[in-house]
């Protein structure tokens, strides 16, 4: 069953920082086999806390998206962005 990464981005303090850690964790998202459905692109929300950036990925099952996001590879990028971005980052099967 497919699966999404879904990451809302809260406050983003460095650019620098979230442009480095894309940059380093996009080829390893990919070797899971991670396709990109949304980065960025207009928003409005609702509801809830102000969203400033949605990023979506598609995985072909739970355990891939899983064992990317779980990855030495992927914490490793994602340890650059931590100190200076907030989200709220989730993974879900779709129907």
């Amino acid at each position: 069953m497919k699966t999404y990464w879904i990451s809302l981005y809260l406050e983003i303090s460095n650019q620098d920082n979230l442009k480095k850690y894309g940059e380093k964790a996009i080829p390893v998202i990919k070797s899971y086999g991670g396709k990109p459905v949304v980065r960025g692109g207009k928003l409005k929300s609702f509801s809830g806390p102000e969203v400033i950036r949605t990023v979506i990925w598609e995985f072909q099952n739970y355990d891939d998206a899983l064992s990317c996001h779980d990855s030495i590879d992927y914490k490793s990028a994602w340890s650059l962005a931590e100190d200076t971005t907030k989200r709220i980052m989730f993974i879900v099967e779709g129907v």
